[in-house]
């Protein structure tokens, strides 16, 4: 059973969450769940503004529903990013999902605006010796996804992995009516629009897919995954 429990009291504020660490020129995908109707999310939401400006980090904002009933419907709210928050507290081994919460690179779970824990996990992902390269490349209403293991070892694959695409609204600012937030204006980074599983590629031969998306800016982000909700492997943008 899932109990749905609000989120600690968090401070603003980006100390100790600054300056590249990437290895190898790939970047950590920091994921944070969110809500318009949680009371504790707007410092996080602060703090991710800032976290969206670094060049090493892919930083996503989901918007979750289940704070909908409080008297404030999330805007930007999607059952499948509730569902993402709930399979990777599933693979955790947690009983219960809350806002604000900060996943990075899909294994690290970082409860409220923790800067020290988030600028830690951040530079240890990024040392992380790159398993796979992954290049994303957008032309119109294409989307071009080429991947391929580097083998460390004979045979080895890294795989079989979940392959992913995520488009974003760069900023959204949204005026809030009712609920715990009744009467802030909020800004929001990096707003997901779209969850998408695209397949899974087991990581033997390289990987090429081509896909089509409607014309609007949104940039878009794939990453590749552990199946479970496990480790992020590679995650590549293209805007």
């Amino acid at each position: 059973m899932v109990r749905w429990v609000a989120g600690m009291a968090v401070a603003a504020g980006l100390a100790g969450v600054s300056g590249p660490v990437v290895a190898d020129g790939h970047p950590v995908l920091v994921e944070l769940f969110t809500s318009q109707g949680c009371s504790s999310c707007p410092p996080a939401d602060d703090l991710f503004r800032d976290l969206a400006r670094r060049s090493d980090v892919i930083a996503l904002s989901l918007h979750v529903d289940y704070w909908d009933y409080i008297g404030w419907a999330d805007t930007f709210a999607q059952p499948a990013f509730t569902d993402r928050q709930k399979g990777y507290a599933h693979a955790a081994g947690e009983r219960m999902i809350y806002t604000p919460q900060m996943v990075v690179g899909g294994a690290v779970h970082v409860a409220g605006t923790k800067p020290m824990r988030l600028a830690e996990a951040i530079e240890r992902l990024g040392e992380v010796p790159v398993a796979v390269d992954l290049t994303v490349r957008r032309t119109g209403t294409e989307v071009q996804i080429a991947a391929e293991a580097r083998q460390a070892d004979a045979g080895a694959t890294p795989g079989p992995l979940v392959v992913q695409m995520l488009r974003y609204s760069p900023e959204e600012t949204v005026q809030i009516g009712r609920g715990e937030n009744a009467g802030r204006t909020v800004t929001y980074a990096n707003v997901v629009t779209e969850l998408a599983t695209l397949g899974v590629w087991d990581g033997r031969a390289p990987l090429v897919m081509r896909v089509t998306i409607d014309g609007r800016p949104d940039p878009v982000v794939v990453v590749l995954q552990r199946e479970g909700h496990g480790p992020v492997v590679a995650a590549a943008l293209a805007r």
